[in-house]
């Protein structure tokens, strides 16, 4: 496990803990206890919903649903005619929909002017269905907006006004209120989003109270204030509540600017803090106020081309900020920031041309500001409320907002076409459809490529290394974590990558998808090993952001080394079982038998040579029923078997063995190495007719060297067929993690190596 320290509650890391995908050290990442703080976005205590954090939410909470109620009951007192209209051909504005009898029978019919009962009338024409000035570009047009709907609603404010239409007849209609039921289903629509938008944003800031939580707070509350006003806005009927007119131009535009200067300021200090951030968050702020200053004087003409300008400007500015936020540090956030920076600067200016060309044509800019505007504003809602929790949303999600992208597109195309081309109501909407469908098809998959990658291991590649690191960290579970952590640098190549002392029961993204904290499982009963995590940072060398999906694959990976430790434990344990087992026959069964053998022996020779080989399997049993074995044991045992061995065959022994330490060699080992030099000895006797074997041996840092040597008639090994004999010392040694090989030695006999590079040890 890569070493680790304390400092407080922050993991420090060691030189040497932190490493990039390749394994080696990342150079100069600054990945120290105060980066890892800033990852997780919160301390390590974590900021959980008690005391004043949870008291402030429920009351911010309440607060916004009392407001909003408050907003509601005011809006359903509001005087209304109980008509919906439509443009007409020539810019006159159609009664669509009535619900007065004394209206119903004109529905169809172009309105001309509205007076209140013994009063002045007001001229009214297609300009009254555009409820907001704020999407007018003119401002001769906006003047005039604003003098009619005030006129409607002094008209309104009576209790009988008089209608006049295009063909001369004139109605009087009973003015009465909204009602809770009459404010419509797409007002109830934008103020649930705007109560999200307002919880949302109150939610992320007393999490962790901080600055840049504190401008997505704002970002959230002004786009709330937008959906407000486009919810009165969709009232049925034409006429805005009294002073509703007089500030939504500076309230909505004051709305727009700050959300764009907010980003401004946040991008600079997030993903990655930029120089001289601070002076361009504080030149974007002046900015905006100084335009909302001569806006609300009326000292800004042209003021439309204004606010559309600076906010095209601040979103160049934010995406050139990602971008160099980037070059500083490979976060993909930040990749995945800028591209929906691009979408939504992209939706922006192309709604902007729209309503632009539009202007000149008498029936279709209110229907563009209208419905394309609101899809815009929802669209950017969404992105609002979808950013915080981007690496943990679902997929369906992440599809609605990229919906009302597209659709804003499709609006604003469908205008153009009939502005510019002028196309046909059929061919525009058609021809928008099919672009707008290819740029979301292009669009969704360049985005979502930060955000879902492919995985580079192949499932049997992957079940292949669970077990391999199963097998290792059964006999050194101390390095568990230096196993797993490698698995999941090939799985995920990330920029860095560390081990920390830190518990944590499942893998999650934290630090906006740029880092994957995964629990190091506990596959031993070793309780001296603390919990630990692998803290991964920059998936695919920080080309794309971890998710939720990446999180649940780590578990199961972790799930299945779990189960695969788990497995080779009970498959161990049946063989040792079995061992025991065997042991125990053959001490019961052919011991005895070879003890009265022994005591029935016709001569001295025959009765030494059965004693021998009773002491042989007494050895053989004891060492099957044991668990382990000391290499200093083994060492003794085989010398005192190869010693009586050679003996009985009149060759001479020169034995050597080296340690740097002693270790436990589990059943395993302990029975391949003891066959192995039980089968090179037979070969010497039966086949070399040596006078003389020399046996070297050495074990030096976990490494472990035999050499068989004898003075034999043995020539050219090379040419040698390997049957069960020499075969199964090659599939034993190898078994072991090590090779065999044999040689001539001079002036005769033949030299066998063994070689075993890593013999872990047992603890």
């Amino acid at each position: 496990m890569a070493s680790t320290r304390s400092i407080g509650n922050l993991p420090h890391t060691a030189p040497g803990a932190l490493t990039g995908a390749d394994g080696e050290p990342a150079a100069d990442s600054g990945f120290d206890a105060l980066s890892w703080e800033r990852t997780l976005g919160q301390p390590l205590g974590g900021a959980r919903w008690v005391g004043w954090r949870l008291r402030l939410l429920v009351a911010a909470a309440l607060l916004g649903c009392l407001g909003l109620f408050i907003f509601i009951r005011a809006l359903a007192a509001e005087p209304t005619l109980g008509l919906q209209g439509r443009a007409g051909a020539n810019g006159g504005f159609e009664i669509a929909l009535a619900t007065q009898d004394s209206l119903r029978v004109h529905e169809g019919r172009t309105l001309v002017a509205i007076a209140p009962r013994g009063g002045s009338a007001t001229s009214v024409d297609a300009l009254a269905l555009q409820r907001s000035p704020r999407w007018l570009v003119s401002d001769a047009a906006r003047e005039r907006h604003s003098a009619m709907h005030a006129g409607i609603a002094q008209a309104l404010r009576a209790p009988e006004v008089q209608l006049s239409f295009a063909d001369g007849s004139v109605v009087r209609a009973a003015v009465r209120p909204y009602g809770v039921f009459g404010l419509g289903s797409m007002f109830w629509l934008l103020c649930s989003l705007a109560l999200v938008l307002y919880l949302v944003g109150m939610v992320v800031l007393l999490a962790r109270p901080s600055m840049r939580n504190l401008l997505y707070a704002t970002m959230c509350l002004c786009q709330a204030g937008n959906q407000l006003f486009i919810a009165v806005e969709a009232l049925p009927g034409p006429g805005l509540p009294g002073g509703f007119q007089h500030w939504s131009l500076v309230l909505r535009s004051g709305f727009d600017l700050a959300t764009a200067a907010a980003i401004v300021h946040a991008t600079g200090m997030h993903p990655c803090a930029l120089p001289k951030r601070q002076w361009i968050a504080a030149a974007s702020w002046v900015l905006v106020a100084l335009l909302l200053v001569l806006l609300a004087a009326h000292l800004l003409p042209g003021a439309w081309w204004w606010i559309q300008g600076l906010m095209a400007t601040l979103g160049l500015v934010a995406i050139a900020q990602l971008t160099w936020s980037y070059h500083l540090e490979r976060n993909p956030f930040a990749v995945v920031l800028r591209r929906f920076g691009i979408v939504t600067l992209g939706t922006l200016t192309l709604l902007t041309v729209a309503v632009a060309a539009a202007e000149r044509l008498p029936t279709t800019p209110h229907h563009v500001s209208a419905v394309g505007s609101v899809v815009f504003y929802v669209f950017l809602g969404s992105l609002l409320v979808l950013m915080p929790f981007l690496s943990r949303s679902q997929q369906l999600m992440r599809e609605f907002s990229m919906l009302a992208g597209i659709s804003t597109v499709a609006t604003s195309l469908d205008l153009l076409f009939v502005a510019v081309f002028s196309l046909g109501q059929f061919a525009s909407l058609t021809l928008s459809l099919f672009l707008s469908l290819g740029v979301y098809a292009g669009v969704r998959q360049w985005i979502l490529n930060q955000l879902i990658g492919s995985n580079m291991l192949t499932t049997e590649r992957m079940f292949e290394q669970l077990y391999r690191i199963a097998r290792e960290v059964e006999a050194q579970p101390e390095k568990v974590a230096e196993r797993m952590q490698a698995l999941l640098r090939e799985l995920y190549e990330p920029i860095e990558s560390m081990t920390v002392e830190r518990a944590t029961s499942r893998a999650r993204v934290v630090g906006d998808g740029s880092t994957l904290l995964v629990p190091v499982p506990q596959l031993a009963d070793d309780k001296e090993l603390p919990p630990a995590s692998i803290v991964l940072r920059f998936a695919r060398r920080g080309t794309r952001m971890f998710t939720q999906e990446d999180a649940r694959l780590t578990d199961r990976v972790v799930e299945q080394l779990k189960r695969a430790v788990a497995f080779d434990k009970a498959v161990e344990q049946g063989r040792t079982e079995e061992r025991v087992r065997i042991a125990q026959d053959l001490h019961d069964d052919i011991g005895a038998r070879l003890l009265t053998l022994m005591y029935k022996a016709q001569t001295p020779e025959m009765e030494d040579y059965v004693r021998h080989t009773l002491k042989d399997l007494k050895t053989l049993t004891r060492g099957l029923a044991a668990s382990n074995h000391r290499l200093s044991h083994a060492m003794a045992e085989w010398k005192a078997d190869i010693t009586q061995r050679l003996n009985a065959a009149n060759c001479e022994l020169a034995w050597s063995f080296t340690t740097d330490r002693d270790m436990l060699l589990s059943v395993v080992q302990w029975s391949a190495l003891t066959r192995v030099l039980r089968e090179l000895v037979s070969n010497t006797i039966a086949h070399a007719l040596a006078s003389h074997v020399d046996i070297e041996g050495n074990f030096e840092d976990g490494r472990l060297t035999l050499t068989v040597t004898d003075d034999g008639i043995g020539r050219n090994p090379q040419a040698w067929s390997h049957g069960l004999g020499l075969g199964g010392v090659r599939k034993r040694v190898k078994q072991l993690g090590g090779d065999v090989q044999w040689r001539e030695v001079s002036p005769q006999g033949i030299s066998c190596r063994v070689r075993i590079d890593s013999l872990a040890q047992r603890r």
